[in-house]
């Protein structure tokens, strides 16, 4: 990155904080004039776009309006560091060494890193791959806190706790988020963990954000999660909210579930719950437990592909489609291109969902573990369709994960039963034969769309 972006970044700091305080004031009062005040010290042809879709929001009063407001409803403390580390450190400062970090050694680096601080969970749901794996397996504290400290030379901010459950580390997770306070961490969960004295260790750290796991309302949750655990859910979600603190929803859609979590009633649901977000995350058959019958079918993908869109025009919450969502982000963001996932054994991985790799943390750094055959094939190799309705190497494009596994020698890094790529793949075929025609017929739409809007 070249001098001129460098201070681009380093102006839009300032802004951004000078915008920051300013909002602090009087929130309801000062949103709409915010523009204004960032009109007046930033260069007119500066992100013009993203300018003047933040305007149009706020103008407009909407959704988007109401989000900004919900999120000055939080814990003044836990919301200055939100700023501070996601957007500042995170998104800017820490992107742009990314950026020079990427050009100078030729690899991926990733905007976050997933890590699983153990292989433990209090819960065993139908389709979770992590469900098998026993609890045998813990990355020390000492293992999270080297990969948070190389990952922030490298210019990576945001870390994502995965599992296994991560609350059984609470303690560890809590310690790493004081010791890193210039981070953002986040964690899906299960929810069934989180208490009263969580809350206050939140509160205390200001950095750790809970995505929670909901399949939908009771019925459909509970027939994936168990007896009881819905209402386990809803318990943590008004300690959250009564205490101020963000979190979010994450949410798998399956073949079960698509009519429930794609309907208003279950967005008004989360959103009076308390909130702020809801990543959408399409099941993936991976594992010896895996059920192919969870898979949607096209109708029901695209159904998500146009409920989550309209949606957003619609509802006061952050809302993704991760799967749907590739064309946002330039398709597959695995292998490091935004993301990776370092298991609890220390495997690095390309994906959470792909579990295949030439390295191990304990033995190599994570500048290494970048560089290694798997990760570059992601490196060279990305986008892996045209369509960004089909960025996966694996569920829509089944033929090039094996490809790609057999030339780079990576191993599976299954813990209980290692999975050959191609059982894995056969496993996706039907489904992305299936998924294709949709898929071509709405990409086409969409992109004549986008081109007469242009």
């Amino acid at each position: 990155m070249g001098i001129t972006d460098k201070a681009k970044q380093a102006a839009l700091s300032v802004v951004i904080n000078q915008a920051l305080n300013y909002l602090e004031k009087d929130p309801e009062a000062n949103i709409p004039k915010l523009m204004a005040l960032v009109d007046k010290v930033v260069p007119e042809n500066w992100y013009v776009g993203q300018r003047n879709a933040f305007r149009n929001a706020i103008a407009e009063k909407g959704n988007w309006y109401q989000l900004i407001l919900r999120v000055y409803e939080l814990d003044p403390g836990v919301r200055k560091a939100f700023f501070q580390n996601f957007i500042l450190n995170a998104s800017l400062k820490g992107s742009a060494t990314q950026e020079e970090t990427s050009k100078r050694e030729d690899c991926n680096v990733p905007w976050a890193i997933l890590l699983d601080p153990t292989s433990a969970c209090n819960m065993h749901c139908t389709g979770c791959w992590a469900a098998e794996y026993g609890n045998r397996l813990n990355l020390s504290f000492e293992d999270l806190d080297s990969i948070v400290t190389q990952g922030k030379k490298l210019g990576t901010y945001m870390y994502i706790f995965t599992g296994g459950e991560p609350l059984v580390r609470k303690k560890d997770v809590i310690a790493l988020c004081e010791k890193h306070s210039d981070c953002e961490f986040l964690s899906f969960t299960n929810g069934t963990l989180i208490d009263e004295e969580f809350c206050q260790e939140m509160l205390r750290v200001k950095n750790f954000v809970p995505a929670i796991s909901l399949e939908g309302f009771e019925e459909a949750n509970d027939g994936r999660r168990g007896e009881g655990v819905y209402n386990k859910v809803m318990h943590a979600m008004k300690l959250l909210k009564d205490h101020k603190l963000p979190f979010g929803i994450s949410t798998c859609y399956t073949s079960k579930n698509v009519d429930d979590v794609s309907s208003d009633e279950y967005f008004d649901k989360i959103i009076d719950a308390g909130a702020l977000f809801v990543w959408f995350f399409h099941y993936m058959p991976v594992g010896s437990g895996a059920a192919p019958e969870l898979l949607p079918t096209p109708e029901q993908r695209t159904k998500m592909y146009n409920r989550i869109r309209e949606l957003r025009g619609t509802k006061a919450i952050f809302s993704l489609d991760f799967q749907n969502d590739a064309e946002y982000v330039g398709g597959c963001i695995a292998g490091g291109r935004r993301y990776l996932h370092i298991n609890a054994r220390g495997d690095v991985e390309p994906c959470v969902f792909i579990h295949y790799s030439n390295v191990n943390i304990h033995d190599c750094s994570l500048l290494d573990a970048l560089k290694s055959p798997i990760f570059m094939a992601y490196h060279r190799g990305q986008p892996f369709n045209d369509n960004m309705l089909r960025p996966c190497p694996m569920l829509e494009n089944p033929e090039i994960l094996p490809k790609m596994v057999k030339e780079t020698g990576a191993k599976s890094t299954d813990y209980e039963s290692p999975e050959d790529v191609d059982t894995l793949c056969n496993r996706t075929k039907p489904y992305a034969e299936n998924w294709t025609p949709t898929a071509e017929k709405i990409w086409t739409e969409s992109q004549a769309g986008q081109e007469k809007k242009d």
